[in-house]
């Protein structure tokens, strides 16, 4: 009977120190331990974590850390852990709920078949908001962030001829959604049109 533990970040920027070295203390060794790095959640395979399952056995035991280190959708979480009781694997939880959960007890499997719920339910809950935040953005007019917007070498002319009629710099260039110094490069590098 091996642990195999398993970690996962979202980024190549995150580290994965916390998440090895609980997964150490809870008996996982070195040699058993999966890492993927800039392995987005929603993805169901994912380099390290198919080595992982490849590497497990009957009567070993997968751990993770957290639920969310396994996946986000509910059905796909289930799967694999339909997939592991099949093989007469094990999952272990470590801190699912606030304890550590055996998906081989029937309260661990319970516990974790409504955590994988609610771990569901969050992501669709943050993406509404996300929605909901770039609605009300865009219903009030402001930036949505993203690539700026590129500008004609004609708008830039026109900008410059409005400048030259005694328009103020700054508002010609806030107008087209620009800097005032973004605004007098851009004049620059067209030079003079006569």
């Amino acid at each position: 009977m091996k642990l195999i533990g398993y970690a996962r970040v979202s980024t190549r920027h995150q580290a994965t120190e916390r998440q090895e070295v609980d997964l150490l203390a809870a008996g996982v060794r070195r040699d058993d331990l999966y890492v993927d790095h800039g392995a987005s959640g929603s993805r169901a395979s994912r380099p390290q974590l198919d080595r992982a399952l490849a590497a497990l056995h009957e009567g070993d035991t997968f751990v993770i850390t957290t639920l969310d280190r396994l996946g986000r959708s509910t059905l796909n979480m289930l799967g694999l852990a339909e997939d592991l009781r099949a093989k007469d694997v094990g999952l272990r939880v470590l801190n699912l709920g606030g304890s550590d959960v055996d998906t081989r007890t029937p309260m661990g499997g319970m516990v974790f078949t409504v955590m994988a719920a609610i771990a569901q339910m969050e992501l669709e809950i943050k993406r509404e908001r996300g929605i909901d935040s770039v609605s009300k953005r865009r219903a009030a007019g402001k930036d949505l962030g993203g690539r700026r917007a590129s500008f004609t070498d004609s708008q830039v002319r026109n900008a410059q001829l409005l400048i030259e009629s005694g328009q103020e710099a700054t508002q010609v260039a806030k107008d087209l959604g620009m800097s005032r110094g973004t605004l007098y490069r851009r004049i620059k590098q067209l030079g003079d049109p006569r």
